[in-house]
């Protein structure tokens, strides 16, 4: 059972076997060939690796940190979800928007007409397609309100990203609030200083917090970009680009009426945690 387990935590190029994953016919074949066992069935190498929830065949992509300064730039915003800002809880008139772009979401007419689900039948979507345009969507999430603004662009860009900030800033709360903290990327409409000297400039209780590089996990507004391509985008079937952009435009009153602020448990504290366990296993594979 532990060759087996052990022999599963293992990446089967590193013991010269041409794959990439190992599946569980793939192990049996291996533990008996390389008589670790004379005879083992499926079900057995599933229900002990199943017992330590060890699953070879699947995989996830990751991303490692590359900033040096990841954990300074990123616990800030931890923060901010937390109701705090240098160590201060933040005032009733503070607000925390999330904001991120969208791009090049495409209006596809099906040559077919789609046909809805029936008994024994999916939805069945004809693979063939037209194309009829494709918009950038740009939007901002009200952390701890779960408001969500958003205007569909033909393209990105520094006067797009104005455009969707004066349509928030010049509504209350946040025209009057005493800070409004803008969670963003470091996409080319609002990077560096020189683009938050222009938006201090037009709205001076703004105050840009970027996240890292390789950090969209940490904008909740990608939380919301996912709920949009699962339940709009996916299958994409339009007749037009007008019908994308209003059914976009829509599904935020759509899904307002039931938002809630999301449930953000990452804190600055498992941050920490996690750098030093990375530190470690970097520690760890320099002396190996």
């Amino acid at each position: 059972m532990v060759a087996v387990k052990a022999l599963a935590c293992e990446l089967p190029s590193k013991l010269g076997i041409p794959l990439s994953r190992f599946s569980g016919e793939e192990i049996k074949r291996y533990v008996v060939d390389s008589g670790i066992v004379a005879s083992i069935s499926g079900i057995t190498i599933w229900r002990w690796l199943s017992a330590d929830a060890i699953k070879p065949w699947q995989y996830r992509s990751w991303i490692f940190p590359r900033d040096p300064q990841f954990a300074n730039k990123a616990g800030p915003i931890l923060d901010l979800y937390q109701g705090k800002w240098m160590g201060m809880p933040l005032a009733p008139n503070d607000y925390v928007v999330s904001t991120d772009e969208k791009t090049s979401i495409q209006a596809r007419r099906r040559v077919a007409e789609t046909l809805p689900p029936k008994t024994r039948s999916a939805m069945r979507v004809e693979h063939e397609y037209q194309r009829k345009g494709a918009l950038a969507y740009l939007a901002a999430w009200d952390v701890h309100r779960a408001k969500i603004f958003g205007r569909c662009e033909r393209k990105t860009g520094i006067k797009a990203f104005e455009r969707l900030v004066d349509q928030i800033m010049i509504q209350e709360p946040y025209n009057s609030a005493q800070r409004v903290f803008w969670i963003m990327d470091n996409g080319s409409s609002h990077r560096g200083s020189i683009s938050d000297d222009r938006l201090a400039k037009r709205w001076p209780t703004i105050i840009p917090v970027h996240t890292p590089v390789h950090a969209s996990w940490l904008n909740q507004v990608e939380i919301y970009f996912s709920i949009l391509q699962r339940k709009v985008l996916t299958p994409v079937d339009f007749t037009s680009f007008s019908e994308l952009e209003e059914r976009i435009l829509k599904f935020q009153e759509h899904y307002e009426m039931v938002a809630k602020p999301f449930e953000w448990k990452f804190t600055r504290e498992k941050l920490n945690k996690l750098i030093d366990k990375l530190n470690s296993q970097i520690e760890l594979r320099a002396a190996a």
